[in-house]
């Protein structure tokens, strides 16, 4: 089939079939071939900056942060760590059952630098099971403020990347629903938000500027574009962040102030730090 990736010669047919991505006798069909295509098209955006960070250091740590079943801690270490003798991959998760799983799998593997710690956000900041400093933080599909508890993480290690395919943005939608009568009053701008649909869809929008001002107040350069290839999912937009010790100089202040105008006081915590 032209245009369709076929698997490559170094991956582990164990680790496919695990994933779903080959069958259980090993072939690919139509939905696996998809699914693999998914896989190479994430990794496309990931493999540089790893290849990056290795070259500079020599070495490597990569933290997952609301990994659930680890998939992608998997293929990065599959596809790029398997054949070296550096670097460890750790997948952060609250779910225990979760996390055992992924124990078992990495054992069966004998994917010997992988890590998987039943740990929250806060536990994962001041633990001893992590390092002080990690290179690249990824939040794949973290719903709702896990990708924010990542942004968290993220900045209190001081990675050099951060990788965020956020979803289900709820937290900010709700704080719009609740003042909607008050904003009215206020600005003529709560239009925007005025129907239930718009409320949800403009939550989301706004959740991800309001991120990407902080990183960028943090010193952190962007590169927002989409996830093509995830077309099983609406939540397609990928938000790559490269520490450059160069914050934004008005970043702080535009966040504070649309946090002002749209009536989102509630969340000064969580952006403004």
């Amino acid at each position: 089939m032209s245009g369709i990736p076929e698997i490559r010669p170094e991956q582990s047919v164990a680790l496919l079939q695990e994933l779903h991505i080959l069958t259980r006798d090993g072939k690919l069909n139509q939905d696996s071939r998809r699914k693999l295509k998914q896989v190479y098209h994430l990794y496309q955006f990931i493999e540089p900056l790893l290849a990056e960070v290795m070259t500079q250091r020599g070495d490597l740590v990569l933290v997952d942060h609301g990994a659930g079943k680890s998939y992608l801690g998997f293929i990065l270490y599959d596809l790029f760590l398997k054949a070296m003798d550096r670097g460890h991959v750790y997948g952060i998760e609250s779910r225990a059952e979760l996390v055992e799983k992924s124990c078992e799998l990495a054992q069966r593997l004998g994917f010997t630098r992988m890590s998987f710690l039943n740990l929250s956000v806060e536990e994962s900041i001041e633990s001893a099971q992590l390092p002080p400093h990690v290179d690249i933080v990824t939040a794949l599909h973290a719903c709702d403020t896990a990708t924010d508890d990542a942004i968290r993480f993220a900045l209190h290690k001081q990675a050099q990347f951060i990788v965020l395919a956020p979803c289900c943005q709820a937290e900010v939608a709700a704080v719009l629903r609740r003042h909607k009568n008050e904003s009215f009053g206020k600005t003529a701008l709560a239009e925007i938000w005025r129907h239930p649909i718009h409320t949800r869809e403009f939550g989301s929008q706004i959740t991800n500027v309001l991120r990407c001002l902080l990183l960028e107040a943090h010193g952190y350069q962007l590169t927002v574009t989409e996830l093509v290839g995830w077309e099983h999912s609406m939540k397609n937009e990928l938000i790559i962040a490269r520490f450059s010790n160069a914050p934004r100089g008005n970043a702080r202040e535009r966040l504070e102030q649309i946090l002002h105008e749209l009536n989102l006081g509630d969340l000064n915590a969580r952006f403004v730090y």
